[in-house]
């Protein structure tokens, strides 16, 4: 017979139990803060029609999505739908569907997997866990909502207690479009956008040099340069960016919004997890304002975190009503993989089950199924040892999966009090069980 591979496919994740404990810890983390801060979970389907996906996007991301095919006996035919790649648009058609049913502002969560067919890499995958907050509002949405997606991506990567400082880089994109207005560049935009949000993974000479490829002049390189170069505190980001007086709507309302943002998180005690930074504009052409992106400074190399931004105009391809929004994701699984890499996860090598019952032979397995169902009344995670090896064999089997063992023979059956004994500790201590109707008087004295 053939071997068949059985390695997982390039791009993918695949964990163990006690790393796979310590993503979904991670995942619960999130669903819970986000929760805390007053977002309203949803899922959306993983499969939608192209159209759909295709609506905002196009260029690369047709290259990238994952088509379904439809196979019969003697044909294979192309089917119209494909897998997400993100969050986004389908949470665009999902406020169209059901608009009339929702409230605005309407505070959402979305925690799922998404598929992208690129090349895989370290650190990049083809499917991957995406954990979204998104903010919609039905026909202008208050700027204050920004920082509020900002602060509860912030208060998250808190819960996470990673030993190790996190910082959001924050800007507002219509100060850049605003500046491309006031110089006369509206036709190098989208190039002059695409430069500057590469410019840290080149270096400045390189991003000089791709400026120069547009055929723009000296002293308006200079200027994009300079521009881009200012960051800092939001007192000295604004001040020096009124200092340039550029007389552009686009710009100065770029200014007010970045300004607004950066105070609002600095009431609620911030300051020192965030920053202006004009290199932040996220290459999505779907922002429209507000942008921002999560490092770890004492980690760059590993790049973004975490990011997201302001979108007026995310729905115009599914409905004549206008919904702007602002929101921000963590690629939990790049982000797992990174900080695991880096070594900034407790690795969770503690058993997750809490007892494992093991009977001494067959004769004990209706007592020790009950007793394990006794503590499952507790809320504590019971396994029961069901094998006929020997006991010593059990015991080890035992002391790999879950934190405390008890011991099951005859003498216990019919016992108004077991004996459990810490595998990690070698302590034992005295569990009653004649009383389960009474969860308080479980546990022995």
């Amino acid at each position: 017979m053939k071997k068949i591979n059985t390695s997982k496919i390039s791009g993918t994740q695949e964990l163990l139990p006690e790393e796979q404990a310590v993503f979904n810890n991670l995942k619960t983390v999130i669903s819970k803060t986000y929760q805390q801060n007053g977002y309203q979970e949803i899922e959306t389907p993983s499969i939608e029609r192209i159209e759909i996906l295709l609506a905002k996007a196009g260029g690369d991301t047709e290259k990238q999505i994952y088509k379904l095919i439809k196979t019969g006996d003697k044909s294979i035919e192309a089917a119209d739908q494909a897998l997400r790649f993100d969050h986004t648009v389908p949470l665009a058609r999902y406020i169209v569907e059901h608009q009339h049913d929702l409230q605005f502002p309407f505070k959402v969560s979305q925690l799922g997997t998404n598929f992208r067919g690129e090349r895989a890499q370290k650190g990049r995958f083809r499917e991957f866990y995406q954990c979204d907050v998104d903010i919609i509002g039905r026909n202008s949405l208050p700027i204050a909502y920004d920082a509020d997606v900002i602060s509860t991506l912030l208060n998250t990567f808190q819960a996470f207690e990673l030993n190790t400082p996190v910082l959001a880089r924050i800007s507002n994109r219509k100060i850049l479009a605003g500046f491309i207005e006031a110089n006369d560049l509206s036709s190098y935009s989208t190039d002059i956008m695409n430069i500057i949000d590469h410019a840290e993974k080149v270096t400045p000479e390189q991003t000089k040099v791709s400026l120069e490829e547009l055929k723009l002049n000296q002293t308006i390189i200079k200027k994009i340069l300079s521009l881009i170069e200012i960051n800092g505190s939001r007192s000295s980001v604004i001040s020096t960016l009124n200092n340039l007086e550029i007389n552009n709507e686009t710009f100065n309302e770029g200014i007010t919004e970045l300004d607004q943002v950066l105070y609002l998180l600095e009431s609620l005690n911030l300051s020192n997890q965030i920053t202006a930074d004009l290199k932040i504009v996220r290459g999505l052409d779907y922002y429209t304002g507000t942008v921002f992106e999560f490092i770890l400074p004492e980690y760059k190399n590993i790049g973004s975190v975490c990011g997201g931004g302001r979108y007026e105009n995310l729905t115009k391809h599914f409905s004549e009503q206008s919904f702007p929004g602002v929101g921000g994701s963590i690629g939990l699984t790049r982000l797992f993989y990174t900080l695991n890499e880096n070594k900034l996860l407790e690795s969770d090598k503690q058993n997750q089950i809490d007892y494992a019952i093991i009977p001494v032979s067959e004769h004990e397995f209706d007592e020790a199924l009950n007793v394990a169902k006794m503590i499952r009344n507790k809320n504590l995670s019971t396994t029961v040892v069901l094998t006929t090896k020997k006991l010593n064999e059990k015991l080890s089997y035992a002391s790999k999966l879950a934190k405390h063992g008890i011991v099951i023979g005859e003498s216990e059956i019919g016992a108004k009090s077991l004996q459990a004994k810490n595998f990690a500790t070698g302590e034992m201590s005295t569990i009653n069980i004649e009383v389960v109707s009474n969860p308080e008087d479980f546990w022995a004295d």
